[in-house]
């Protein structure tokens, strides 16, 4: 029973391959107009990825089990609370630590001979205490004790300048900088890396030099507050007397604190714009693959013609047109995901970014080129449906 079926498809797909091998150049142009759509749906998504990955990057690296924000923050260090909320949530039954972050997106950096000044990142805290989950951070936070000491992020973007070769090249391991108009020394490397938005390379130090070149005043002011709880409590059942008992912070577990982040970046208007792109990428897609499938019909209008006058059905030749569609959809994808492939590594050595082809975006990338030719090839197909074969053979 399922020979005569497997007859049929293999008739199908032998016919759908005949029609579209037939004219070689026109196949090359469908493909090369697949794999056009195809690159720019990758960079548009992938533009989209790089500004939710690299937004969630340092919440992520955060070690701790619920973190306090002044309730108006859009994005981590975007507002600061007072530092005696703190102290009212140290004294919550279950909590055995609160640690201060500060976190100050537009510091001035300068470095080189131009001296030219550029934004970045600074974050501070108390180098006793353990906030990040960076193994290799961590082995050095002794060293920001140290007056007016730093450690620099490798992912940092190239306008902060050859920090990281000059730093390997020097025997003090250590190198001069300018922070704010202030002599500082970076004295360790470390990675993190970045986001499009939030300055181009993170600085991390101690509470103390922060003071040092805000002043004293800036530590009664905290961007994150990072709570430890007591091994065996209720993460819940703190969180909740948090928010009774505190005023003036929202609270959130690690989880909610990355969903946060992202989402800021997601409802960001430059999000929506790639989104945008990705789908007018699709449209063309659409269009191109439409032609194509448009002009092999009307082409073939009398071979099509003769099939039905023979007993096949419209149903049955439906499916001809959308075994082309899904070929050109697997040809079509192949050159544009290569060529997508290399422009992301390109992009990501130029500006130091997390441009990455995950399997996931592949994935969705692949079902969306599926659904923009089979969407062709059903509006194509309309031709094939007022083929009569008495027409035809008038």
């Amino acid at each position: 029973m399922l020979k005569p079926i497997f007859k049929k498809v293999q008739f199908q797909s032998s016919l759908a391959w005949s029609q579209l091998s037939h004219q070689k150049m026109r196949l090359l142009v469908a493909m090369g107009g697949i794999a056009f759509a195809n690159i720019l749906i990758f960079m548009q998504l992938g533009f989209r990825q790089l500004f939710t990955s690299g937004a969630t990057l340092l919440p992520e690296s955060f070690k701790g089990d619920l973190f306090l924000l002044h309730p108006d923050t859009r994005f981590l260090g975007s507002i600061e609370f007072d530092r005696l909320r703190l102290y009212q949530a140290a004294g919550i039954n279950g909590i055995a630590d609160t640690i201060p972050v500060y976190i100050n997106s537009g510091v001035s950096w300068a470095y080189q001979q131009e001296y030219q000044s550029y934004e970045a990142r600074v974050i501070a805290f108390n180098p006793n205490r353990t906030i990040f989950d960076l193994p290799e951070l961590n082995a050095q936070l002794y060293k920001i004790n140290l007056p007016n000491s730093f450690l620099f992020d490798r992912f940092a973007k190239q306008e902060l300048g050859t920090v990281v070769k000059d730093f390997n090249n020097n025997q003090d391991d250590k190198i001069t900088v300018l922070i704010n108009r202030r002599k500082a020394e970076i004295v360790g490397l470390f990675n993190l890396g970045n986001s499009f938005f939030l300055g181009t390379g993170n600085l991390i130090t101690s509470e103390a030099n922060y003071a040092e070149i805000f002043g004293k005043n800036i530590l009664n002011r905290v961007s994150i507050g990072i709570v430890i709880l007591k091994p065996g409590v209720n993460l819940e059942a703190v969180k909740t007397g948090i928010e009774k008992n505190v005023p003036g912070i929202s609270v959130y577990s690690h989880p909610e604190l990355i969903a946060k982040e992202l989402k800021y970046q997601q409802e960001n208007p430059a999000g929506l714009i790639f989104s945008f792109g990705a789908v007018m990428g699709f449209i063309i897609g659409v269009v191109i693959v439409y032609q194509v499938l448009y002009a092999d019909v009307r082409d073939h209008l009398a071979e099509y013609a003769t099939l039905k006058a023979m007993g096949y059905s419209d149903i049955y030749l439906l499916l001809v047109i959308f075994q082309e569609a899904t070929i050109l959809s697997v040809l079509g994808f192949i050159p544009g995901f290569f060529v997508s492939v290399g422009m992301y590594n390109f992009l990501a050595g130029l500006t130091r970014l997390e441009l990455l082809m995950t399997p996931n975006l592949a994935i969705l990338v692949l079902i969306l080129t599926l659904i923009m030719c089979l969407t062709s090839a059903a509006i194509a197909s309309n031709k094939l449906r007022s083929a009569d074969p008495a027409d035809v053979f008038q």
